[in-house]
């Protein structure tokens, strides 16, 4: 038995390859939905990092024998007010908070301003030198910062700055790592073409930076805003060294005077503690959205 085979017509138009169909969530401009076991994975990382805080709370709620006996407590008690009331009145905590929002706002705001010019001047600018600068200013980092310890007192005790806040201050004025941060940031999200443009309509310098380069690096001058001041919240060592726990103390200071004597009252400690996280994360709370967004932004842009 034999087949033949018909050939199509000359003038037939042969039919288009068939496309893949992508699922939704690889298309451009689609969401990519998590599984159960992202959700999972997310649960275990907040566990773990509410974790401490939870303990300091119950902690903070109970009283010291219940804290030394086998097993800890895993649930509040009825102690929590008690215990933050007398923290507060003991350590003098509101005055803490004052003079500690104080000297964190004043080194966020100065470390952010300055390190967006200096941030500026090494990504853009072009002058000898540059290059020998910026490693100095790494090389600092390198630095542990215990080392300055000595010196730093003796300058301030020339000063007659003791238990003084402008001895907090003044050393956190200036940050390598935020002069490092912003020129890493500024270098991709500010086009030399903006500064080019705005210098040809006839910009003067501070006109450029003023709106130029503090609108291209607001997304970066917030998340360096928070870490300083974060970080000049939770500082101790240096504070500790120059201000007293009855003149001018930070939180961190006042919260190291709570229960001391002979058997310390490690409740009244976790109580301290726990008030003087409390800020930190009303700060995020409030400002945390904005700042999140703002790094998207920056991210999309550059």
């Amino acid at each position: 038995m034999t087949t033949t085979l018909t050939k199509p017509p000359a003038d037939a138009v042969p039919e288009p390859p068939k496309r893949l169909r992508r699922p939704k969530s690889a298309r451009a401009g689609g969401q990519m939905h998590a599984g159960p076991l992202a959700y999972v994975i997310l649960a275990l990382f907040t566990i773990g990092s509410l974790g401490p805080l939870v303990w300091t709370a119950i902690a903070a709620s109970r009283d010291t024998n219940r804290l030394a006996q086998t097993p800890p407590p895993f649930w509040f008690g009825s102690n929590l007010f008690h215990n933050l009331d007398v923290a507060w009145t003991e350590a003098n905590l509101g005055k803490a908070f004052i003079n500690t929002t104080f000297v964190a706002g004043v080194s966020a705001v100065t470390v952010v301003f300055l390190s967006t010019l200096a941030g500026f001047a090494f990504a853009k600018l072009r002058f000898k030198g540059r290059g020998a600068l910026m490693l100095i200013v790494v090389g600092t980092m390198m630095v542990p910062p215990q080392l300055s310890v000595i010196p730093l007192y003796m300058m301030v005790a020339k000063l007659d700055w003791t238990d003084q806040l402008q001895a907090v201050i003044f050393p956190s004025l200036v940050s390598a790592f935020g002069v490092f941060f912003m020129r890493q940031y500024l270098i991709q999200a500010l086009p030399d073409e903006l500064i080019e443009a705005a210098r040809v309509d006839g910009a003067s310098s501070w006109r450029v930076i003023w709106h130029v380069v503090f609108p291209a690096a607001r997304p970066a001058m917030a998340v360096l805003g928070m870490l300083v001041f974060v970080q000049t919240w939770n500082d101790f060592l240096w504070p500790f060294l120059v201000l007293t726990q009855t003149g001018n103390p930070t939180v961190q200071v006042a919260v190291a005077g709570l229960g001391r004597g002979f058997t310390p009252d490690q409740s009244l400690i976790m109580a301290g503690a726990l008030l003087g996280t409390l800020p930190l994360l009303f700060v995020f709370a409030l400002f945390g959205k904005q700042i999140v967004g703002g790094i998207m932004q920056g991210a999309v842009k550059g």
